[in-house]
């Protein structure tokens, strides 16, 4: 071990992490360490050369506050390149896992340097005896922390574009993948293609107003490891909710490996987005860490004060409501300060505009009520009371694995929410399985009974058939089972209950029959997303026909199987998603962001919601709950905010087999959407005649017509 070649003074305990500082006594510079390690007796800070290979010095930090080990190291500067030791108790029954022997990384570094392949392979206890320390020291095989100028990157952060404004009625949000969606894009040129600068190309940007595309919602950007029970097998992480460090972007998803080269490529995407009216939003992971169960390794948090990071019972045991092995203790504020810092550093130094939680139920729950979920949690508070976060976009997974983990609707103002039961209910109405029409039109309306009642519009609820996490939109409509033998788990990972159907043939066809099936599944499916209340979610790739074949857990497929394959896309899949969104924005009775009333505005006019059956007749009681019955029709007599009404919007559902003649309500109809033919008009063409008589429903669809409205008021007859 060398020598001390640096002076120390007590310095600060925050801001947490390295901070530079300059004494204003002599001008003095250097970096001040401030490390939370509430149950540590000491804490080192190990310098390094700048190639990470050789130790150069080693400071223990003089001074513990409240928990937090710091002091000032006159002379270092940014780029320092440095990773800590932590002495205390190796007592695992206690929670206690301290080994200085392992050199770990700081939660609030912003930059490391080296490679991280196998650190999921590095435990802090002896592989012979898991009771005890292992006495390897494991310094060559860690990335070091490195010394970033954060005033430099703030700085750079306010000088991007400023966020778009956005209503959020008109949000339209698109689930991306940075590398798999641009990996073999021939548009993208070859030195960007799986990176954040070719997301924002050319090629990409068109792509995304095509689309009509307001947000990008990307999965996890976070520098992460591999889990260890996937190198044996030789596969990766693709997906990245696996965090090492929740401050620096991955290079792997940078066409740059020095971290202030991917710090600014990244900044550059968001900063060209915004440019061309596009948000960013992040999928970000802190219901766990990389560090697994009580038997993975020890990389940060665990080497640092186990029992204060995680969320622990009493006997040492690690909860897991994440199902990754560990769950993140929120009841202990350094934790609460974590998370805060971070996304604040995201938004003001990168620029981003909002985040989406994974398992976010996690970040709720309460160590002094059992662990049960607590909407009024210090993190979820802290989010909504920040005068940086409250301003940006924040979307709940409201669900994880723990005990009574599902909590849709239960997030609150301030929050939107993914909500699966549109996900199931839209899938079961349409692929056959048990749902009704009453159950189908509580979802196309926002599910009122989750969000209204918490005083929140239907734009809180996200919307979507397909998401990351599952088949894709081809795959749901191909496949009856998962077929996720490629993950080397023999089938056994990923969901069972899909609700979906494979329209005859399980997988790829050739029989014509069974081929139309699917595409008139996938057109209706994507219509009952772009036509209902709420916020709409599209998969990346769902739009060009994308099949994953059959895999619907492809966390570790950084392969064909999840990268885009531009080159097949059904171009006219992709037109038919253009014109949904188009039509979601010239219609305001598809976006509308209050909720129905069904309340007629003066007697014998048409109210804002009115529902019928095929036959022309209001849904009564038994027709609602009837669960053979897959047509439904409603008609929408809704203006943009505050303005009357222009016209009169008639919406269709027709998920049967069986051909259905459907009686119009009177007047003239013009049609718009036709899902079964893949037909999209928007607007009405001059001397346009309208339809007066029935309309056949000879194949499953989505039909969207319009009535004009004289004058903008609503005529009194035929209402019902």
């Amino acid at each position: 071990m060398p020598a001390p070649a640096h002076t120390v003074r007590h310095g600060f305990p925050q801001p947490l992490g390295p901070s530079l500082w300059v004494d204003p006594a002599d001008g003095t510079s250097g970096v001040n360490f401030a490390v939370f390690s509430r149950h540590a007796t000491a804490m080192e800070v190990c310098l390094f050369s700048p190639d990470g290979q050789h130790e150069t010095a080693r400071i223990s930090l003089p001074r513990c506050t409240d928990g937090i080990w710091h002091g000032w190291v006159p002379g270092l500067a940014a780029g320092q390149l440095y990773g800590l030791r932590a002495h205390g108790p190796w007592q695992p029954e206690a929670g206690h896992r301290f080994n200085p022997a392992k050199l770990l990384l700081d939660p609030w570094s912003c930059a490391l340097v080296g490679p991280t392949h196998g650190l999921a392979t590095l435990s802090g206890h002896s592989v012979e005896a898991p009771n005890l320390p292992c006495p390897l020291d494991n310094a060559t095989l860690m990335p070091k922390c490195q010394v970033v100028d954060r005033q430099a990157e703030l700085t750079a952060g306010a000088a991007l574009a400023r966020a778009p404004h956005q209503n959020p009625c008109h949000t339209v949000l698109y689930e991306a993948h940075v590398k798999a969606l641009t990996h073999i894009h021939p548009g993208v040129p070859a030195a960007q293609r799986g990176t954040c600068a070719g997301l924002a190309s050319p090629a990409m940007l068109a792509h995304f107003q095509q689309l009509g595309i307001t947000t990008l919602c990307l999965l996890p950007v976070h520098q992460h490891v591999d889990e260890r029970h996937l190198h044996p097998l030789g596969l990766t992480n693709h997906w990245g909710y696996n965090t090492l460090n929740f401050f620096a972007p991955d290079p792997r998803l940078s066409a740059h490996t020095d971290p202030a080269a991917v710090r600014h490529e990244f900044r550059q995407m968001v900063d060209t987005l915004h440019s061309h009216g596009i948000q960013v939003v992040l999928d970000v992971v802190f219901n766990h860490t990389a560090e697994g169960d009580a038997f993975g390794p020890m990389l940060s948090w665990r080497g640092l004060d186990q029992s204060s990071w995680y969320a622990m019972a009493p006997d040492g045991y690690l909860h897991n409501h994440s199902g990754c092995g560990n769950s993140l203790n929120f009841g202990e504020p350094r934790v609460v300060q974590l998370v805060m810092d971070s996304l604040r550093w995201w938004v003001q130094a990168f620029g981003v505009d909002g985040f989406r939680f994974d398992l976010a139920v996690s970040l709720g729950r309460d160590a002094s009520h059992h662990q049960a979920f607590n909407p009024q949690a210090p993190l979820l508070v802290a989010m909504r009371q920040d005068p940086v976060l409250s301003q940006v976009r924040l979307i709940a997974e409201p669900w994880d694995v723990g005990p009574n983990g599902h909590r849709t609707g239960q997030f609150g103002p301030g929050w939107s929410e993914w909500n699966d039961a549109f996900r199931d209910t839209v899938r079961a109405f349409w692929l056959g399985h048990h749902a009704t029409r009453g159950a189908f039109a509580n979802r196309v309306c926002g599910s009122s009974h989750w969000f209204q009642t918490t005083g929140r519009s239907p734009c809180a609820s996200i919307h979507m058939v397909t998401a990351h996490d599952g088949f894709t939109l081809a795959d749901l409509v191909s496949y009856n089972g998962k077929h996720n033998e490629a993950n080397g788990e023999h089938n056994r990972d990923g969901h069972n209950h899909n609700l979906s159907a494979n329209g005859g043939a399980e997988g790829p066809t050739s029989d014509a029959a069974v081929l139309q099936r699917r595409a008139h599944w996938q057109r209706a499916l994507l219509a009952t997303l772009f036509c209902a209340q709420g916020t709409p979610q599209l998969l990346a790739g769902d739009e060009l026909g994308h099949s994953q074949h059959g895999n619907n857990n492809a966390y570790c497929q950084d392969n064909a199987t999840t990268w885009l394959n531009w080159s097949e896309a059904d171009t006219a899949l992709t037109g038919f998603v253009a014109g949904l969104t188009a039509l979601r924005r010239r219609w305001p009775a598809l976006r509308l962001g209050q909720w129905f009333t069904g309340v007629q505005p003066e007697p014998g006019a048409w109210p804002d919601v009115a529902w019928f059956n095929a036959n022309g007749n209001p849904m009564d009681p038994d027709d609602w709950n009837h669960p053979g019955e897959r047509t439904l029709v409603c008609v929408l007599t809704v203006g943009e905010p505050d303005q009357p009404p222009t016209e009169r919007l008639l919406l269709v559902w027709h998920a049967a087999e069986q051909p259905v003649t459907l009686v119009l309500p009177a007047g003239g109809w013009h049609p718009q959407l036709d899902s079964a033919t893949g037909e999209v008009r928007v607007g009405i063409p001059v001397a346009a005649k309208p339809l007066h008589g029935p309309l056949a429903l000879p194949h499953p669809t989505v039909r969207v017509l319009v009535q004009p409205l004289l004058g903008g008021h609503t005529p009194v007859a035929n209402a019902p």
